[in-house]
């Protein structure tokens, strides 16, 4: 059964500091009901609008914030990445990175099983955060989200990044045709792939994945290590409600802000 005290984000001690806010989003302490039951903040769900907006403006509250100030992308799995300087005036970009340099402002992706990273160059009043799919992560979402945060002032030697709740290796069952596509565009993919129990499948380990993008970009790491399909009462997730047949699932919300002096 899930808390209704409020939302309970994970932090990571990497990203704290007096200038910086952030939290990795569970379920827990939101106002939908039935499959997207808990803190849903996916506007691509077929969830009541109004308990998204709810449940938005409950994420953007606990990290010091407004609704209104809680940014986050039309996501596409895409490599490109945006910066923001005030709350949107009409469509969402269509981008999987977003950057500022704002106070106040509230920046975020949404995921169910994909790699969500927020990062931070508190130094110089930078964060960012990514929607890191296997196949953004490949074409250099990650990357370009930084590249975004330098055009800002950031310093990569000064970048912190987080790898938050996602699907792990043991949960990650890819095709033979996955494979063949990362071995195509990635160097040693190999190490990123275990033999599965079916015969010409794998298990991905989209977290060394991502881990292994930021290093190679020369930021510093750290990881929850939580895994969205393993842990359902805390995190929604994508490949267990397809796996189960679901007619649709939430998403949960990762975001990072500069406090307001």
């Amino acid at each position: 059964m899930l808390h209704s005290t409020g939302p309970r984000p994970i932090t990571d001690p990497l990203l704290d500091g007096e200038r910086i806010t952030h939290g990795f989003f569970t379920r827990h302490g939101g106002v939908s009901k039935g499959l997207y039951r808990g803190l849903n903040v996916g506007a691509g769900s077929s969830d009541d609008p109004q308990d998204i907006r709810e449940n938005r403006r409950r994420a953007a509250v606990a990290l010091g914030g407004e609704g209104a100030n809680l940014l986050t992308l039309w996501q596409v799995h895409s490599p490109d990445a945006v910066i923001v300087k005030a709350p949107f005036s009409g469509t969402r970009p269509k981008a999987d990175g977003i950057v500022t340099a704002t106070p106040g402002l509230v920046i975020g992706v949404v995921t169910a099983d994909c790699g969500p990273v927020l990062l931070a160059d508190a130094k110089a009043g930078v964060v960012g955060a990514a929607h890191a799919g296997w196949k953004g992560a490949l074409n250099g979402v990650l990357e370009n989200t930084i590249i975004k945060m330098e055009t800002l002032g950031a310093k990569r030697a000064q970048i912190h990044a987080v790898l938050g709740p996602s699907i792990s290796q043991e949960n990650y069952e890819v095709g033979p045709e996955f494979v063949e596509t990362f071995a195509a565009s990635e160097p040693g993919a190999s190490r990123f792939f275990r033999q599965s129990d079916r015969s010409g499948h794998a298990m991905f380990d989209l977290w060394a994945f991502i881990v292994h993008r930021l290093e190679r970009a020369g930021v510093t790491v750290s990881m929850t290590g939580n895994c969205t399909y393993a842990e359902e009462e805390s995190f929604f997730s994508y490949r267990r409600t397809t796996h189960r047949g679901e007619a649709d699932y939430g998403r949960q919300l990762s975001a990072i802000s500069i406090r307001s002096t």
